[in-house]
């Protein structure tokens, strides 16, 4: 089991001016993503586009939907990169730099990977419109939905969802391999490190299809997994857990006995 960085434990390098600095803007930026969703403006576009005849949407509409998966996955993700962070700033001050503007560079270039991610998923949520399997509360049909959640748990136990797991779960092994300089290095290196975390949470989010896209307290159940999987002290014991429950979880769903979410 690879080891983890405890997020309360930040490495003796780091002064307190910058645990303050980090955990504050982090905290800043997460908490604006949970208000943004808990006022949820563009799942108006998102009604509006399942209440639109079979076609393409407007572009104003589309991008409301892309903002609200984005924003989406700022709000999940950035908890959880907290160690990474923690981590990388710990490196430069041990280099005698400050965390500076290379940290947030790391922090851009994660949210980067996760925006790209969203662009896929606001395609995905237009074509399950389109093909008619998405309801009005922007859950999929129960055959989809038992697919999505079996699909998900086999997922959840396969090795490449192990293999990606292990390098969210392992900040040092990660900038041991992966190092690069400068505060492009740093935007390169979060984009990186966003790209495993994707690898190891996109069909996880594809649940958010199950219970309601905008389902705010099936996000938070979701968000609470993935923190628990990247950070937690049994982490991967979790997600193969998680991945037997959601397996059980889709078969109830194909029995035809009643939907739980």
């Amino acid at each position: 089991m690879a080891k983890v960085l405890n997020v309360w434990d930040a490495p003796s390098t780091i002064t307190r001016v910058d645990k303050a600095a980090l955990w504050g803007g982090l905290g800043a930026i997460s908490l604006l993503a949970w208000w943004y969703l808990a006022r949820m403006p563009a799942a108006d576009a998102s009604m509006a586009m399942m209440a639109m005849p079979v076609g393409a949407p407007g572009v104003t509409e589309l991008a409301l939907v892309f903002l609200m998966w984005a924003v989406m996955m700022t709000a999940m993700m950035v908890p959880t990169v907290a160690p990474v962070v923690l981590m990388y700033a710990a490196i430069t001050r041990a280099e005698g730099r400050g965390p500076g503007i290379r940290v947030w560079c790391f922090v851009a270039g994660y949210v980067g990977a996760w925006t790209i991610f969203s662009a896929g998923a606001t395609l995905v949520q237009e074509s399950l419109r389109s093909l008619s399997v998405l309801t009005e509360a922007l859950r999929t049909t129960r055959a989809l939905s038992a697919g999505l959640l079996i699909g998900a748990g086999l997922y959840q136990l396969s090795p490449l969802k192990n293999a990606c797991l292990s390098r969210c779960r392992s900040p040092l092994g990660f900038f041991m391999t992966d190092w690069r300089e400068g505060a492009r290095g740093a935007f390169v290196m979060g984009l990186r490190h966003g790209g495993y975390c994707v690898g190891c949470c996109w069909l996880l989010m594809g649940l958010l299809f199950v219970a309601g896209v905008m389902n705010l307290l099936w996000i938070a159940a979701l968000s609470a997994l993935v923190l628990l999987e990247k950070v937690g002290r049994y982490g991967v014991r979790i997600a193969i857990a998680a991945g037997v429950a959601f397996i059980v979880c889709g078969a109830w769903l194909l029995s035809g006995m009643p939907r739980l979410f």
